[in-house]
């Protein structure tokens, strides 16, 4: 693909992280996606690093190719070209259960250090500040899917130093204990971020910053997060997004910049 040129010179945040994203799913065979930001990162993968991708939704599709971007998972549109089309208790039980998700997108309103996610309050569990979604099908796709990459907007609020309350296991910072836990899932594997890419060290289960966007300051990063961030030794530049990219997320995926701009 060719250098970023003066056409597509300006790209967004979430073109940035869409980008950064898709080119993790080379190689991949299948991705249990969900709707909004992780279904453009799927579909970008599939026009350029991963043609054989199969997408895994939620309500039970497997194989789809959606002609249009989908408003939920129970949209219609998520059964164009699928290669199968189940109850969501036979796709949990026997895909996911069964170790054949390659890797999974979820999303978080807080994570921590080791990955661990919160989807369901923000404030006291009793008498919340904010009720949210809650954990749907993320907890048992955080520890069934093989890889788990997280892909959210970073800031104080978001990454967080303590959970308000754990949703969506991560790493515990033992491995050895992660390791007997039995689980399919290895945990969460990388975060990407408006500011940049993270993945997880091995020896420790925690967080490291791998690489920075264009123009972001490591400075910016620690101001957007509730922690000291551990930084890879050889900490590198995110690559923007190509021509390429920016075309098929603007004139194919999301012309309408509903969820890009």
């Amino acid at each position: 693909m060719s250098e970023t040129s003066e056409a597509y010179e300006a790209y967004s945040p979430s073109e940035m992280m869409i980008a950064a994203s898709a080119r993790q799913l080379g190689g991949v065979r299948n991705c249990f996606v969900g709707v909004g930001l992780p279904n453009i990162v799927c579909n970008l993968a599939q026009r350029t690093v991963a043609p054989d991708l199969q997408l895994v939704y939620e309500s039970g599709v497997f194989g789809a190719r959606p002609e249009r971007l989908p408003l939920s998972i129970g949209d219609p549109t998520l059964v164009t070209g699928a290669i199968a089309v189940t109850s969501m208790f036979e796709l949990f039980a026997y895909y996911l259960q069964a170790g054949l998700i390659d890797v999974a997108f979820l999303g978080a309103a807080q994570i921590d250090r080791f990955g661990n996610i919160n989807t369901t309050v923000i404030g006291d569990y009793a008498k919340p500040k904010v009720r949210l979604p809650g954990s749907g099908g993320a907890w048992e796709i955080a520890i069934h899917a093989r890889q788990i990459l997280v892909i959210m907007r970073q800031g104080q609020r978001s990454f967080v130093d303590q959970l308000h309350f754990r949703t969506s296991p991560g790493h515990s910072g033992d491995p050895a204990h992660d390791a007997s836990r039995g689980w399919w899932g290895s945990g969460p594997t990388s975060v990407v971020t408006d500011l940049g890419t993270y993945a997880f060290d091995e020896a420790s289960g925690e967080m490291t910053l791998v690489t920075l966007h264009p123009g972001v300051t490591l400075d910016r990063v620690r101001e957007n997060m509730g922690w000291d961030p551990k930084v890879s030794s050889d900490l590198g530049e995110t690559l923007p997004p190509t021509d390429e990219e920016l075309r098929l997320i603007r004139e194919e995926l999301d012309p309408e910049g509903i969820s890009t701009k």
